[in-house]
């Protein structure tokens, strides 16, 4: 998100026509402080990971690639540097902490094991890392208590956009599968008796159990036709396909309905805290940058240019959705808050814990995703 492409690559073109910036290993400044070529090549490995087949992007394509991971490196350093000058920067601690909470989702050595065969430097791990815990501090400790939410601003917000908290008719089925229609068959007497779902497991070894919410359009037609007539607690008929037998037990059928203020509350306080999250990045990245000392390799400028090309031709080069920070900042939409209108942010802990998620019939430390 966080889209000022066109206007942030404009300001780095114009700033990166230099040589003083062209050393070794370095492919940008930001206030002085280098970028390093190894970051950038670490990102760009990091968004090629799921490119299928011998794809060799042309130079220019590989120049775009380039210059979109560098402008969100560049971004998530101004980010750094802010938080250093409100002496609230990432420490060594909250980086150890951070890496070891990454390092428990790997069986002991694998994950060094798997930094060797992926080819990553830990180093450069390690600094994207921190870049990453950077980005969510500066949205928990800096914007985020600028923001406030006023009672009567989300009660607009709803009656505005009722039909975004509406949910249609849903069902609740437990599927019971097994390898054989005698062994279903008991299964689901027993539970329909016992109402114990977790003890079909126990009682019937090859038993397995799920429990779905689906919408009754999105209903196959084979499950459609087995739940037609049904009512709560009732059972379908066998049903076989290649994988063995399953029976569709009825749980709750409920009807469409719009959520209660109450209910939608914590989504609408989830949308506007994203609104003005945005609304408070964009003035403060447009207050940063206006400031701001970038300079860029001529390495990264495109090759049909001249390395003194004027201001004019550089800006035709630009296309306006080229940024997207996607990689290393947080979703603001993702953060949670308490019941409150505006709590205040506690900057003592841990960041808080992904927000609901949007109106749907469930109701619902760096992820491994994060090693990039």
């Amino acid at each position: 998100m966080f889209r000022k492409f066109a206007v942030f690559m404009v300001f780095i073109l114009l700033a990166g026509c230099s040589d003083t910036v062209d050393e070794i290993g370095i492919v940008a400044r930001v206030n002085g402080e280098p970028i390093y070529l190894s970051q950038l090549e670490f990102q760009h490995d990091q968004f090629q990971v799921e490119t299928v087949g011998g794809y060799v992007p042309s130079v220019e394509k590989l120049k775009a690639e380039y210059g979109e991971i560098l402008t969100e490196l560049i971004v998530q350093e101004l980010v750094v540097q802010e938080l250093v000058n409100q002496d609230i920067g990432v420490t060594d601690h909250e980086l150890l902490k951070a890496e070891e909470e990454v390092r428990t989702d790997y069986p002991e050595g694998a994950f060094d094991q798997m930094l060797v065969e992926e080819y990553i430097d830990l180093k450069t791990w390690r600094l994207q890392l921190r870049n990453h815990l950077a980005m969510r501090k500066f949205f928990h400790q800096v914007l985020r208590p600028q923001i406030k939410i006023d009672y009567l601003e989300a009660e607009r917000y709803y009656r505005d956009r009722i039909s975004d908290f509406y949910l249609p008719e849903s069902l609740r089925i437990l599927v019971v599968r097994g390898p054989s229609r005698e062994i279903v068959g008991k299964a689901v007497e027993k539970f329909r008796a016992e109402r114990d779902q977790v003890d079909l497991a126990t009682a019937f070894g090859e038993v397995q159990t799920r429990e779905v919410v689906l919408r009754e359009e999105r209903l196959s037609t084979i499950w459609k036709n087995a739940l037609t007539g049904l009512k709560a607690g009732q059972a379908s008929g066998v049903l076989t396909d290649r994988f063995g037998f399953e029976i569709l037990v009825l749980l709750e059928r409920s009807p469409a309905k719009v959520l209660e203020p109450a209910q939608a509350y914590p989504l609408v306080e989830k949308a506007l805290l994203e609104i003005k999250l945005q609304d408070a990045f964009d003035a403060w990245f447009s207050s940063t940058v206006a400031r701001a000392s970038i300079l860029v390799s001529s390495q990264l400028l495109p090759s049909d240019e001249p390395e003194q090309a004027e201001p004019e031709p550089l800006t035709d080069t630009v296309e306006p959705d080229m940024l997207q920070g996607d990689g290393a900042e947080p979703d603001p939409a993702g953060i949670e808050f308490g019941e409150e209108v505006a709590p205040p942010l506690d900057t003592s802990g841990d960041a808080p814990d992904d927000a609901p998620d949007e109106a749907s019939e469930n109701g619902d430390a760096p992820e491994k995703g994060d090693k990039g």
